[in-house]
């Protein structure tokens, strides 16, 4: 499908089909082509060109459409409670085997084995550090490998049961879920053993400056004061200094733990980095530390879609590296497990599994007819067969519908 969008919404990965206007005066010699390169969309913006046509079959499409304005960070920390660039420096590690693909299916059972083990490891991990006890790494490795042995064996498993967190364990799940969101990136981004271990860890450790704010905070249901926020703004730093109190020294799970919140236009915290210094490792927790919060229920906010999550995320100009994201994306699918959406029939489903063959295709469950108004019986469509169309994102409890988790969890 071809559509044409102004240049100001053009985004990375996008396939620019034509270039509106004389070809004189845009700055490729082609005018079809897949946007990869940032330095050719500075051109673009930079050129006389107003508007382009992609083609939406072969590009990210309606995952880049904003939909509403970026939350403040007062309002990411609020997701977040309970109720230097340069090439990454490798610590040496035993080399391991890899993990051998499997099905979906498969990986389930032991993703559960691995959430309940993962919870009572963070758990006991966090009470000792409010107890003033040092972190070991020796003791946090083996879960590490773990969960990116789970991950690199099938990613959609651990990932999308991770999402379904209670307000009681939000704290500790999120370092489980981050820690898995990391090294699916990793691994996206094709960078060696030794970092994809180095970017579990710092994903599994990114938040343990949490342990040292007070706890009427943390648990607070309601909206932070501007004092309280000052005092969430502290924890990369807290955690940092607890990191190197422990004599952790893996740059990059010190570098990922402090500058998390950062944002690559130079607004984030604690030290206002811009792109050009922040680090490959920070940038991808920037982006699975906000994907795991938006996507979790909170006891004041419900959880976002995944897929529309990621549609929201990508709007947000200047929060996230662009590259990056666009391989985060691809790590989960544009439409990830659990994603609601309606069809071009008129039937809400819900998506359940990803299919090899295209990332806007995916297998789902269709359960409501948006015409009838109804429940309809339970049909399994898979889309890259052309068995149905996705026309867009959806919320369940728009229709009235709830609780629809089960239909994806055992699926």
């Amino acid at each position: 499908m071809l559509k044409t969008i102004p240049v100001k919404d053009v985004r990375m990965g996008m396939y620019i089909h034509e270039l509106k206007g004389q070809w004189i005066d845009h700055p490729f010699w082609k005018s079809k082509f897949v946007l990869e390169d940032p330095s050719d969309l500075d051109k673009l913006r930079s050129s006389v060109i107003k508007e382009v046509v992609i083609d939406t079959s072969q590009s990210l499409d309606t995952l880049f459409e904003i939909d509403g304005p970026a939350p403040t960070d007062k309002e990411v920390a609020m997701l977040e409670l309970v109720h230097p660039e340069g090439e990454p420096s490798a610590t040496p590690a035993k080399p391991r085997a890899r993990a051998l693909s499997v099905s979906l299916d498969a990986e389930r059972d032991q993703a559960k084995k691995i959430m309940q083990s993962s919870r009572e490891a963070v758990t006991s991990m966090f009470k000792d550090i409010r107890l003033g006890k040092a972190v070991e790494v020796e003791q946090v490795m083996p879960l590490v490998d773990e969960i990116s042995d789970s991950v690199a064996r099938n990613a959609h498993a651990l990932i999308s049961l991770v999402r379904l967190k209670t307000t009681d364990d939000y704290t500790y799940m999120h370092s489980v879920a981050v820690c898995a969101l990391m090294t699916a990136l990793a691994l996206e981004l094709k960078l060696s053993p030794e970092e994809v271990r180095q970017a579990g860890l710092a994903g599994l450790m990114h938040d343990m400056g949490k342990a040292f704010i007070p706890l009427e905070i943390l648990n607070k249901p309601g909206a932070l004061s501007d004092v309280e926020f000052e005092v969430i703004r502290q924890h990369p730093q807290l955690g940092h200094d607890m990191l190197i109190k422990s004599n952790i020294q893996d740059p990059v799970t010190l570098d990922v733990c402090l500058h998390h919140h950062e944002k690559v236009d130079g607004s984030g915290y604690p030290n206002r980095l811009n792109g050009e210094h922040i680090s490959v490792f920070a940038k991808m927790g920037a982006i699975c530390d906000v994907y795991d919060a938006v996507t979790s229920t909170r006891a004041y906010k419900p959880a976002w879609e995944p897929g529309l999550a990621l549609k929201r995320m990508a709007g947000w100009a200047g929060h996230f590296d662009p590259v990056i994201f666009k391989a985060f994306v691809k790590s989960l699918g544009i439409y990830p497990i659990g994603t609601v959406v309606i069809l071009k029939s008129g039937r809400l489903a819900v998506v359940v599994r990803q299919s090899p063959s295209s990332l806007l295709k995916p297998v789902v469950k269709a359960f409501f007819s948006t015409k009838s108004k109804i429940h309809i019986p339970v049909v399994d469509l898979d889309l890259s067969k052309g068995m149905d169309e996705i026309a867009g994102h959806e919320t369940a409890a728009t229709w009235g519908v709830q609780n629809i988790d089960h239909l994806w969890m055992n699926s």
